[in-house]
């Protein structure tokens, strides 16, 4: 915590000192994960973003001292892991209404998903 009282800026422009940043994350990082409840358990986008979130929690968990958290995760500073969340929290909820699981609505042409592409591009 007492890293929290000697910061007094971040030195990035227009990106301000978090006043309690523990919280914050921990609010977020639990909205994070109720919205993913709403997204089936086999999609890729739940299953990564479920194993970030968790282990950013659990270092949040482990870890009053805001530079031991901002070094054990790795991301840098605590406002920017806030935007970070702010930002996948965001996402989490498109998806929800996007439901890029679903199947095609018409097949795709053959090796769409391959690369390099079969033929050149013009």
């Amino acid at each position: 915590m007492m890293a929290n009282l000697l910061k007094k800026t971040t030195g990035l422009t227009g990106l301000a000192v978090a006043q309690n940043p523990h919280h914050t994350l921990g609010v977020l990082y639990s909205k994070i994960l109720r919205a993913l409840q709403k997204i089936p358990e086999e999609t890729t986008y739940r299953k990564c973003t479920e194993a970030l979130i968790n282990e950013r929690a659990k270092v949040l968990k482990e870890n009053q001292n805001v530079d031991d958290i901002e070094r054990k995760i790795g991301c840098g500073q605590v406002e920017e892991l806030i935007i970070q969340a702010e930002n996948e929290l965001i996402l989490a909820r498109k998806m929800i209404t996007w439901t890029p699981w679903d199947p095609l609505v018409q097949k795709p042409p053959a090796n769409q998903w391959s690369w390099p592409p079969a033929k050149p591009i013009n």
